[in-house]
């Protein structure tokens, strides 16, 4: 296990460029998918996994790669971000998603490439990597959730509202008291119902309290995105269409598949305080995986933009970039 580097000598991003190719492909089930590649065209593949389900790419993820090593393909998975149709769950689990990323490989023409991916993305990049581990050349995931009915119960029912009371009652005001003894069940009346003002107001206390979880210390800018209107009912209509079906996975799939990674290339980067994805899921992970790189940021929450996380982000997609 390592920890950061000492903070003088932290890694940061590097300079967000612009995307030299971007586009839509249709994927069939009626979802059309945006996606860029940024860097250098030929140069060495990745794929950039975001969080949510439901979140949406931002250009500052570029940021976690080197643009003259890497030619990295970034994309808006079903239902948000810039592809079509917004906010819809139909035809949206996450074997769709693994499908999404084959897919895209085979679009850009490329036998295999780096999958990195955060909080969600973590999930599908681990989901994506046990389905087809010959497409995956390393593997680099960050803040890991796997979905466990633990995970789910900690953030959504009971454990992370003891730590941040002021910002759980929120997220517990659309809801009667004689429903909020299943939160995520009263949420999915209320997101996937016919009322758009219940929607709208479930969606915005949803979305609202993950964006103030998210990092160590608040961060009024994260948490005024989370709580967009257009943003934020794609986020929690989709997040808890894939939550309340457990990802439509076995408890505990992909820790327990977790060996077929071995031969895989990886690093694992987990926040210490991380309140949305606590650090035991990351933990069993490194336990069932070995061989990858296990990074413990001792002062750092979930999100991407975190110093300690970034700088070990950077260093791995430097590291792999390198090796070639």
């Amino acid at each position: 296990m390592k920890a950061n580097q000492k903070n003088e000598n932290l890694r940061t991003a590097y300079p967000i460029v612009e995307p030299f190719e971007t586009g839509f492909l249709n994927v069939g089930d009626g979802h059309e998918i945006y996606y860029e590649r940024c860097g250098t065209r030929g140069a060495k593949p990745a794929v950039f996994l975001h969080g949510g389900p439901g979140g949406g790419i931002e250009p500052a993820y570029r940021g976690a790669f080197d643009p003259a090593s890497y030619d990295v393909l970034l994309f808006d998975q079903r239902g948000c971000g810039r592809s079509r149709p917004h906010a819809s769950i139909e035809n949206n689990t996450t074997w769709h998603l693994v499908g999404d990323i084959e897919a895209l490989r085979e679009h850009i023409g490329v036998k295999n490439w780096q999958v990195f991916g955060g909080s969600w993305g973590s999930t599908l990049a681990l989901a994506y990597a046990q389905k087809h581990p010959s497409r995956v050349s390393e593997l680099i995931v960050r803040g890991i959730f796997t979905l466990r009915k633990a995970e789910l119960h900690w953030f959504y029912q009971f454990g992370a509202s003891e730590l941040l009371p002021d910002k759980w009652q929120v997220f517990l005001d659309p809801i009667p008291q004689d429903e909020r003894h299943d939160l995520m069940g009263a949420y999915h009346k209320r997101l996937m119902g016919d009322d758009k003002e219940a929607r709208l107001s479930a969606a915005s206390a949803w979305s609202t309290w993950e964006g103030s979880a998210i990092t160590l210390l608040e961060d009024k800018k994260i948490e005024t995105t989370f709580a967009d209107p257009y943003y934020a009912l794609a986020f929690a209509r989709i997040e808890n269409h894939f939550f309340t079906n457990a990802g439509w996975m076995d408890e505990g799939q992909l820790i327990n598949n977790a060996h077929k990674l071995k031969d895989i290339p990886g690093v694992i980067v987990q926040g210490r305080y991380d309140i949305c994805t606590p650090a035991t899921t990351a933990w069993d992970l490194h336990k069932a995986w070995p061989e990858a790189e296990f990074h413990m940021i001792p002062d750092a929450g979930h999100a991407f933009s975190e110093p300690g996380i970034t700088d070990a982000l950077v260093r791995a997609t430097d590291m792999f970039a390198k090796k070639g």
